[in-house]
């Protein structure tokens, strides 16, 4: 689900667009086939879904929307983003807090 790279971090994300609101609802999959699983508000139409992830992933890992990347997966509900300027650690610990919550 999440890996490290030389620019950042990758996070593959499993979209659920057309939901009541955006918010994570847990983890699709196991193993090094995990995804986060995300609830989007937005329809995935015209790249409004994607635009509505890239905005979510942004607020909660306090990163630039510009340092949100769409690696793989633009027309996919299974989807890959690169979190520039972070590291596997802040990830974890943001999202622990979160599905704790």
């Amino acid at each position: 689900m999440i890996r490290e790279t030389k620019d950042g971090v990758t996070l593959a994300v499993r979209a659920q667009p057309g939901a009541k609101k955006t918010a994570i609802v847990g983890v699709y999959g196991e193993g090094d086939a995990a995804q986060l699983k995300i609830a989007v508000q937005a329809p995935p139409v015209e790249g409004r879904a994607n635009e509505a992830l890239i905005a979510f992933l942004s607020e909660m890992f306090g990163v630039a929307r510009r340092d949100v990347v769409l690696m793989s997966g633009e027309s996919s509900r299974s989807k890959v983003f690169l979190l520039r300027g972070i590291n596997r650690s802040r990830v974890r610990e943001d999202l622990q807090s979160r599905l704790e919550n």
